[in-house]
C-alpha cells in the first residue's frame, strides 16, 4: 500500500515538473526564462556600449532586446549619432538584428 502512494506521489510530481517547464518554453510572442535572460544581458551590454561612447547622449537612446532583436528608439542630434549607435548595437555578441527607430531633434 505504502508503494503506491509513493508510485502515485511520483507520478504526480513529474506532472507537476513537466507542466511547469512548458511554461518556460518560448513562442514567437513571448520569451522562454533562459531569452529573457539572454535579452537582458543584451540589452545591457549594448546600453554599457552606448554610454561609452562619448559622442552620444545615452540618456536620450532607449535600447529593448527580444530573442536577440535589438531596438533602439529615441531622439538625437544628428545622423551620424544614429548611425553610430545602430554600429555600436550591431557589434555586440548575441544581437541578430537591429531596428533604429530613433528620430532627428
Amino acid at each position: 500500500m505504502n508503494q503506491n502512494i509513493f508510485r502515485r506521489a511520483a507520478t504526480i510530481a513529474m506532472l507537476v515538473a513537466a507542466a511547469g517547464l512548458g511554461a518556460c518554453a518560448s513562442t514567437s510572442k513571448h520569451e522562454g526564462t533562459g531569452e529573457y535572460v539572454d535579452d537582458t544581458v543584451i540589452t545591457t551590454k549594448v546600453k554599457a556600449a552606448v554610454l561609452d561612447e562619448p559622442t552620444l547622449k545615452s540618456a536620450e537612446i532607449n535600447v529593448e532586446t527580444f530573442k536577440g532583436r535589438v531596438q533602439l528608439s529615441g531622439f538625437v542630434n544628428s545622423q551620424s549619432d544614429i548611425n553610430r549607435a545602430t554600429a555600436l548595437a550591431r557589434n555586440v555578441k548575441g544581437v541578430t538584428s537591429v531596428a533604429n527607430d530613433m528620430r532627428l531633434k
